[in-house]
């Protein structure tokens, strides 16, 4: 049934503008990292690991949740588009397989964007000219970003689908990105969704000790909380009631 599901999903998918965001919004903090890399290479002087630092303080905190952010929003925005929404909640699929429709192609955009700053990172350490060998924890850093990236994929799912404004969300994941910054000065950050990511991405200290099965757990944690309230609310909808 799921499958089902998701192949009618790649046929919304087919030249959507939105698969651009992918490649642009990385390329920003990538551009700008670099360039303040560069900037001050007399206090930047760990090349590779302060070259990250300098992308992720801007990808992991304002780019990639807007970028998520985007795309979950426009997922449901297809649906509220020409009351897609009856045919959608009419059509014999289960709840779940049409909210999975919606959240695989997001988890999977979350582990993209981390693929696309992985090469945007390499290509902009050949740029400044660092020659050292590149850090051998790149892969963890990318692949628990891409997971902590997963529950804020979850939260603004049920956001999207509970406000059918296309930019109140997107707004939320920008203010949830700048709070996820100050819940991780704080010590807590792998008890706020936000700040998964960044803490997956080492961003403010690639060096740091995480404990990766404490920030699986979360994430995933949030994942089915965001998962269930956001069938419920598929519920509601289906049962006459707006979301």
């Amino acid at each position: 049934m799921i499958l089902r599901v998701l192949r009618a999903e790649r046929i919304k998918y087919r030249r959507a503008p939105v698969w651009l965001a992918v490649v642009i919004l990385p390329l920003f903090p990538a551009v700008l990292g670099t360039a303040n890399y560069l900037a001050n290479l007399e206090v930047l002087q760990q090349q590779w690991y302060s070259l990250w630092t300098q992308h992720t303080l801007f990808a992991s905190y304002f780019f990639l949740p807007a970028l998520l952010a985007v795309f979950c929003a426009w997922q449901w925005r297809l649906e509220y588009a020409r009351h897609n929404f009856n045919s959608l909640l009419a059509a014999p699929v289960s709840h779940w397989a049409v909210y999975l429709s919606k959240l695989l192609p997001a988890v999977g955009m979350s582990f993209l964007a981390q693929l696309v700053t992985g090469l945007l990172f390499l290509a902009g350490g050949a740029a400044a000219g660092i020659d050292a060998p590149v850090p051998p924890q790149l892969a963890e850093w990318l692949l628990c970003g891409g997971l902590g990236g997963m529950a804020v994929c979850a939260v603004q799912l049920f956001l999207s689908l509970l406000l059918p404004s296309f930019a109140i969300p997107v707004a939320i994941a920008l203010v949830g990105g700048i709070a996820g910054l100050m819940v991780t000065a704080q010590g807590l950050g792998l008890w706020f969704p936000y700040s998964l990511l960044s803490l997956g991405m080492r961003a403010n200290d690639p060096t740091m000790e995480l404990n990766v099965a404490v920030l699986f757990l979360s994430s995933v944690g949030y994942t089915c909380l965001f998962a269930l309230l956001t069938v419920l609310l598929l519920k509601k909808r289906d049962s006459g009631g707006e979301p």
